[in-house]
């Protein structure tokens, strides 16, 4: 049954709402069955205001990421620790998605059930950790740059692995655990394991970043495990 017509005076909840709808239709009826016009009809907007929006049905299942992307980058600017404030970050991106879980568990299946949505959906990943390693680098000018890329890749992964594992009903999925992962990867990148170690991770061309993120996490346990920490 379409929603009430959505206010317009925030937009991060119109966004929200649009996508809330989208995905609920394409859940239902099947992502290629539904039209641009059942969209808008079920939003309560006009076709006109959701090409002006959205542009196209393809944009429209990950558009609520914009305003998170944005609230993410204001986030990132006003930490004091640049090495803290990464994982802050991501943090209020898992609070977003499991405060939203019935629409985070509905696009999770429309996603998995349509290529070109998860292909989408590794670009958008890629952008909060981009956010990352900007951040890392403008601030930490004279740190490596190896090291600062691996260590948002290893944010970023640790976050998609237990957020899909919140998605999927995993009650050991919670904020606190992604915390605590989250604590014991900054100490082993800023001090908590030898520093000058170098961690090797060999991974496929087909694999995705939360896999290898996943990889990194391991790969740093054992060796800190085999150091005795």
């Amino acid at each position: 049954m379409p929603s009430a017509s959505p206010s317009t005076d925030d937009p991060a909840d119109f966004r929200v709402h649009v996508v809330a709808e989208s995905i609920r239709l394409f859940a239902e009826q099947g992502y290629e069955s539904t039209t641009v016009e059942q969209i808008a009809a079920a939003a309560g907007i006009s076709r006109r205001t959701f090409f002006r929006q959205f542009g196209a049905k393809e944009d429209v299942i990950f558009a609520d990421h914009e305003s998170l992307l944005t609230a993410v980058s204001a986030h990132l600017a006003a930490g004091d620790d640049p090495w803290r404030v990464v994982c802050s970050a991501a943090e209020l991106v898992f609070v977003h998605f499991r405060d939203a879980r019935e629409m985070a568990v509905r696009r999770f299946r429309v996603v998995q059930e349509v290529p070109a949505l998860r292909d989408r959906e590794l670009v958008t990943t890629y952008r909060y950790q981009r956010l990352f390693e900007d951040s890392l680098r403008s601030r930490l000018p004279d740190e490596s740059p190896v090291r600062l890329i691996g260590y948002a890749a290893a944010v970023t992964g640790a976050h998609n692995y237990l957020l899909r594992a919140m998605v999927r009903g995993d009650e050991d999925a919670t904020l606190q655990r992604l915390r605590d992962e989250l604590d014991h990867l900054r100490a082993t990148f800023t001090g908590g394991a030898a520093l000058g170690a170098v961690t090797v991770v060999t991974h496929s061309a087909e694999m995705s970043p939360e896999e290898i993120g996943r990889r990194v996490v391991e790969q740093l346990r054992a060796e800190q495990r085999d150091h005795g920490q």
